[in-house]
């Protein structure tokens, strides 16, 4: 069995349905049984979903989740005072049915189903705001209250965001450790004293501390003092027939809690004196141990686990991925039981690292999970999407708004032309994902889908690749001309490369050719601009000029402008003129990349008016910044 659905209601970031067939603004999130991976930037409800859970069944830890009035889901209507959360677990075996029997839900085509329904009530408005709460089962919660031992097997392991591995597995009462280590299936027999006195022998652990104790006791050093203190104060000490003797024993009683309590887990260094060691790998090794933990459950395992990542450089990160996945396939046999996982992560490395239809984002308080028939993804999409989607494209999951590209160019210039023209693209969450020349499309349809949209803009930016009229021959390659082109055929071939928009998703193709022929023919500051990126990334075919020789070519290029403005040269000729060294056959050319990495150096805060910009980038900067 596992956990199948998770649905709440007025909990926290969730808020209600509005009816049977509406689901609002309440939670209702569908689960695999293996990996589920919730993405989305911080305070987007992903935390909240991991608190759900913990509330509605608990967890193997010894922390207590207090409900308080934070709790309680507060909308324009003002703060609800009911919140419930309702767990549904599927595909119960014959012997997990036995277990939960008198729990079960049957529909009516004969299938089990387990619903825990756990619910809330705040009684009292002011503070000290009590609160009641009820567990039961039932999809309503009107089923039977579970008891300890059922409610036992259901209990999730839980890994914080912010843990603290070494204090996590360092000896003391009621540590983690002793917790992890009493589940062990084996532990049980190890309570047995099996001191032998007469032979100096034992196996277990209870056994093994009666043994120490006795051989400590009879140490001479530890009597001598014993004696010392007995006869030399004690006994000073004693009234009438009251005679004060101490002993001296192993701290506490000896039984198995205590021994495992004094036990502490850490990274071996290969020496005999121990280092301390990283909070990254102190980290993986809590990880192992609650892992150890967690495969021993022989009904539904369930490990919630936020930011895996935490004090993990990026290949350690994918070696916990690697691991998490291994043990969500679990073995062959029922010894090594297939784990479900549910985690938070804001790492682009982990994201990566999974099948697309495993992450559901989440953003402003609504899941979209991105499964198969949830998205505009088809099945060549996820096959593509699971060889290329690497971590840096994989920013784009975290992002409140996304511009695909298709080369360097676009990706170094975008941020610098949008911060001149008045846009910042840090301020509004921005992410720019180059995604070379193929599957530009195959990336935006994952924002694609019926129903209530992902908030997050996407604008795909890309080029138009059509020849001005009056290009040289030179410069013109493959590509198809306008001048042999009717209104309509160019309005069709525009149509093609925007593939249908969709939802939050827009295409945005250039005005007239490319991006950098663009910029050049839409103002006269960015032809200057322009040409002088272009010159000084054609002076770096033979040297990377620098210092007084770079900005002698750029002003130089600047003098150039103000004479071609002085002879009355057009915009649309000077634009061919900056962008033929980019683009010159044959011979050598200079880099589309490298002249971006100058024009961005040029461009400044405020140094353009957004009139300055090609329409079809002011459209796009407008779409990314909502509508700023």
């Amino acid at each position: 069995m596992y956990l199948a659905t998770l649905t709440a209601e007025n909990f926290r970031v969730f808020g209600a349905r509005r009816s049977s067939e509406d689901a609002g603004d309440s939670l209702e999130l569908e689960l695999t049984p293996g990996v589920s991976v919730l993405l989305g930037e911080n305070d987007a409800g992903k935390t909240a979903v991991v608190d759900a859970i913990r509330l509605c069944l608990l967890t193997t830890a010894a922390d207590f989740y207090r409900v308080a009035k934070d709790d309680f889901h507060a909308g324009p209507g003002g703060r609800a005072d009911t919140f419930t959360i309702t767990c549904r677990f599927k595909e119960l075996s014959t012997e997990e049915q036995g277990i939960f029997l008198e729990h079960l839900t049957t529909d009516p085509n004969g299938t089990s189903s387990l619903y825990i329904t756990f619910k809330a009530e705040l009684m009292e408005p002011l503070p000290p705001h009590r609160v009641s709460v009820t567990t039961r089962t039932g999809p309503n919660g009107e089923g039977p209250t579970l008891d300890g031992a059922a409610r036992e097997h259901l209990k999730a392991t839980y890994l914080r965001p912010l843990r603290d591995a070494e204090g996590e597995l360092r000896a003391g009462r009621g540590s983690r450790l002793s917790q992890i280590l009493a589940g062990y299936p084996t532990m049980k027999a190890e309570g047995a004293n099996d001191f032998d006195v007469d032979n100096d022998t034992a196996i277990t652990l209870v056994g093994i501390m009666r043994r120490a104790e006795h051989h400590i006791r009879s140490n001479s050093t530890v009597m001598a003092a014993l004696d010392d203190i007995n006869s030399g104060y004690l006994e000073k000490f004693s009234i009438g027939s009251d005679t004060l003797r101490g002993e001296i024993g192993v701290a506490g009683d000896a039984t198995l809690s205590r021994a495992l309590e004094r036990l502490e887990l850490r990274l071996s260094t290969g020496e005999s004196e121990w280092t301390r060691r990283g909070l990254g790998y102190n980290n993986a090794l809590f990880m192992a141990a609650e892992l150890l933990l967690l495969g021993n459950n022989d009904v539904a395992p369930l490990l919630l686990i936020e930011e895996p990542e935490a004090h993990l450089h990026p290949q350690l990160q994918t070696r916990v991925m690697d691991l998490l996945l291994d043990r969500a396939a679990g073995g062959e046999s029922a010894a090594d039981p297939r784990v479900q996982v549910i985690l938070t992560t804001h790492s682009p490395h982990l994201a990566s690292a999974v099948p697309v239809e495993w992450i559901t984002l989440v953003a402003a308080g609504r899941t979209f999970s991105l499964a198969p028939g949830m998205t505009g993804l088809d099945p060549s999409d996820y096959a593509f999407l699971s060889k290329f989607l690497d971590a840096t494209k994989a920013n784009l999951f975290f992002a409140r708004s996304v511009a695909l590209v298709e080369g360097d160019a676009e990706a170094l210039l975008l941020p610098a032309l949008a911060a001149a023209a008045g846009w910042s693209f840090s301020e509004n969450g921005v992410s720019i994902v180059n995604v070379g020349h193929t599957g530009l499309f195959r990336y935006s349809h994952i924002f694609k889908r019926d129903g209530q949209q992902i908030p997050v803009s996407v604008a795909c930016i890309r080029d138009r690749d059509l020849l001005p009229p009056d290009t040289p021959e030179d410069m013109r390659g493959q590509l198809p001309s306008v001048s042999t082109m009717t209104s309509q055929q160019v309005e069709a071939h525009v149509s093609r490369l925007k593939g249908g928009d969709a939802g939050p998703v827009r295409t945005f193709v250039s005005d007239q050719w490319t991006l950098e022929y663009d910029l050049a023919a839409a103002s006269w500051p960015l032809a200057t601009v322009m040409h002088q990126a272009v010159c000084s990334a054609w002076a770096s075919t033979n040297k990377w000029p620098a210092g007084p020789e770079l900005v002698d070519i750029q002003a130089r290029a600047a003098e150039e402008i103000a004479e071609w403005r002085k002879d009355e040269t057009s915009l649309d000729e000077a634009a061919m003129r900056i962008y033929r060294p980019l683009r010159r056959k044959p011979g050598k050319q200079a880099s589309k990349a490298v002249s971006a990495q100058y024009a961005a150096q040029l461009l400044t805060p405020g140094s353009l008016a957004r009139s300055d910009l090609p329409l079809y980038l002011r459209d796009a900067f407008s779409h990314l910044c909502g509508g700023a």
